[in-house]
């Protein structure tokens, strides 16, 4: 009876959590995506030929962005179409 119950419960706790909070995540997470991808593009843009900021500054930033250059390459040279921009 105690597991029926915790199960009931746990449910109730997603189905609230689903329709209060979720889109506020997705949307936080969205927004964390974007300025990570904004400030490894800043830091290795040179890569790319977009020196934003001077070498220095780049090269003491680089440890922080070194776990995210196979993402951010990825993303950045992807392919897109209109529907990802509507949808993405």
């Amino acid at each position: 009876m105690v597991g029926f119950l915790g199960k009931i419960k746990d449910t109730l706790k997603e189905i609230t959590y689903g329709m209060a909070l979720h889109s506020q995540v997705t949307g936080i997470l969205k927004t964390r995506m974007y300025i990570e991808h904004l400030f490894t593009l800043m830091v290795l843009g040179d890569m790319l030929g977009f020196p934003v900021l001077p070498p220095y500054y780049s090269l003491r930033l680089l440890p922080y962005a070194i776990p995210n250059v196979q993402k951010w390459k990825h993303r950045f040279y992807r392919e897109r179409d209109f529907t990802d921009i509507i949808y993405g």
